[in-house]
């Protein structure tokens, strides 16, 4: 052996004992630590997948109760022999209570969702509003209950933001540390909900936390799998739909069509979404120009939902019975248009009406009935190189839920989980990447990001669109006295010109001072009890500069930890 090879030995050998010393250094201080961190992921997983469980169980027992049936699978089924008093009045009542509950636990009268969560994360440390996610969770179980057409994902979601709000406020968790809890209640949520442990880890991944930093991973991991088998020991290792009828590509001369089909999942989840938003505008017109009190809107959604059910019994709930038949193909294509269009109004009134819920399960229907009467159209038009119709309506429910939700990556395995079917794949992909390709650029990237950018909360765009709201001028500012700030005849000079901001201003508000005005600094005012303006500090353009940069490297380093 030369003298060479033995030196490069010896410098690999001192390269591997340093490693090693140092992964010993780290297990000895950080471990502990790290290890713990994980046992509190365990304890909200656990936890959140109780909450979930219990309220899915809580929404069986109520509707079966409700409708006086021993089976919720074929709900519409056994509505269907129900008397159509029964049919209105149920959802009417339920809507009452909606209202009543909103309006005593919530100051705005609105259900707290996913896109509440989303906003937690970004903006408030992983934390969420308790008492109005609990009056959520109320008002959802009864709306699904009675009859309104939404889901349950979208309660239970915030729920576990709420368990894991109520953890972190008790250890005192820093922004990171919050956040990471938020995903891990969220995915053992999604999880114990839907017996999908990779979507749920995914989900608060792609969807709430809005990245994949890796110190995240393992604990929302960890308390997905505590999610799932929490499903399980309750409903067994089975999967949410069975189907029958397994699809088959036939020589993959079918993959443009499911493209053809992405494109049009995009343009129905598009419908949705904005009929969502638009009966939100119409109902705050109404209410606004009749002087409605808040409490009685859901009411009158809830007439509006029973009147539709008389005739479609198929909106009422989660509408798992309807879903099914679509995903084996057991209507016909005028069946599956008419209740295309139906089930969106529907999921439009009740969301429109402050009713509550969650919007994912809709979508699945939706795309589930969208796909099914695609694929009676394709392989009519080409039986020669076509498969079952059936498969296309396994690819348009994940493309219209993936759409809805702007999460294709855990969409797509949702819906391989919900089915246990892993065999077509890409067919799914292939519409998934084209409804989400469509959908995100013409709305604010997702259903839920569009809301919040409809309350003034700037999430679609990224860290460098929210930051500069999240900093406060009173934070920021150099306070008068201070020798690098400006003296309080200065700042009285500026005040009377009109440019100054309050305190409690955000940056996002100052900056544009700045652009316009093209000064180094503006007065950082208080308004005492007379309505004066008293300045009290300074805020300077390279300050606000610095702590913006400092809250994106900050961001940054979180995102790619």
């Amino acid at each position: 052996m030369t003298q060479s090879t033995r030196t490069v030995l010896r410098n690999q050998l001192n390269q591997a004992l340093s490693a090693l010393r140092d992964a010993w250094r780290v297990m000895r201080h950080r471990g502990p630590s790290q290890i713990q961190f994980w046992f509190i992921a365990l304890i909200i997983g656990i936890a959140a997948g109780f909450m979930a469980l219990g309220f899915r169980m809580g929404v069986s027992s109520l509707q079966a109760y409700l409708y006086n049936t021993a089976d919720i699978l074929f709900l519409h089924s056994h509505a269907e022999k129900l008397h159509w008093f029964w049919i209105f009045i149920t959802p009417v009542i339920g809507g009452l209570v909606v209202g009543v509950i909103l309006h005593k636990f919530t100051d705005d009268g609105r259900v707290r969702s996913v896109a509440d969560v989303i906003e937690g994360a970004a903006l408030t440390d992983g934390r969420v509003e308790k008492r109005a996610g609990v009056a959520s969770l109320f008002a959802s179980l009864i709306t699904l209950s009675s009859g309104g057409s939404t889901g349950r994902e979208g309660p239970v979601v915030h729920m576990a933001g709420v368990i894991s709000t109520w953890v972190s406020d008790r250890i005192h968790a820093d922004g990171i540390t919050g956040r990471d809890l938020l995903g891990c209640g969220v995915a053992a949520a999604v999880s114990a909900s839907f017996n999908a442990p990779i979507a749920g880890a995914l989900f608060a991944l792609e969807v709430v936390l809005r990245h994949f930093a890796v110190h995240a991973f393992a604990p929302i991991v960890i308390a997905s799998i505590a999610g799932t088998v929490i499903n399980r020991l309750a409903y067994g290792d089975v999967t949410e739909f069975t189907l029958d009828t397994p699809g088959s590509l036939q020589f993959y001369v079918e993959l443009p069509a499911f493209l053809i089909l992405g494109l049009l999942c995009g343009l129905v989840a598009l419908v949705l979404m904005r009929l969502i938003f638009f009966a939100e505008d119409i109902g705050n017109h109404v209410q606004s120009r009749l002087s409605l009190p808040r409490w009685l809107r859901p009411g009158i959604s809830g007439a509006m939902l029973g009147l539709l059910a008389i005739w479609f019994p198929h909106i009422i709930g989660v509408g798992y019975e309807t879903t099914i038949r679509a995903l084996t193909g057991d209507m016909l294509l005028s069946t599956a248009i008419v209740l295309t269009i139906v089930k969106i109004i529907a999921v439009a009134i009740t969301m429109g009406g402050r009713m509550g819920g969650g919007v994912f399960s809709p979508a699945l229907m939706i795309g589930a009935l969208t796909g099914l009467a695609f694929g009676f159209i394709a392989t009519g038009l080409l039986p020669d190189v076509s498969g079952t119709y059936t498969l296309y309506a396994f690819a348009g429910m994940g493309a219209v839920a993936a759409a809805v939700l702007g999460a294709p990556i855990s969409t797509t395995l949702i819906v391989f989980e919900l089915t246990g079917d892993w065999q077509i794949g890409l067919a799914v992909m292939a519409s998934v990447s084209m409804s989400t390709a469509l959908a995100s650029r013409l709305v604010d990237r997702s259903f839920f990001l569009t809301q919040l950018e409809r309350r003034n909360v700037h999430l679609a765009a990224g860290p460098q669109a929210y930051l500069l709201a999240m900093l406060r001028a009173g934070a920021v500012m150099r306070p008068l006295g201070d020798p690098r700030s400006i003296t309080r005849d200065e700042a009285q000079e500026l005040i009377d010109q009109g440019l100054c901001v309050k305190a409690s201003a955000t940056l996002e508000a100052a900056m544009p001072y700045f652009d316009r005005d093209d000064i180094p600094c503006i007065p950082v005012v208080v308004i005492d009890k007379d309505g004066c303006e008293n300045p009290v500090g300074a805020l300077y353009h390279i300050d606000a500069l610095k702590a913006y940069n400092r809250a994106l490297a900050a961001t940054a380093a979180e995102e790619h930890s």
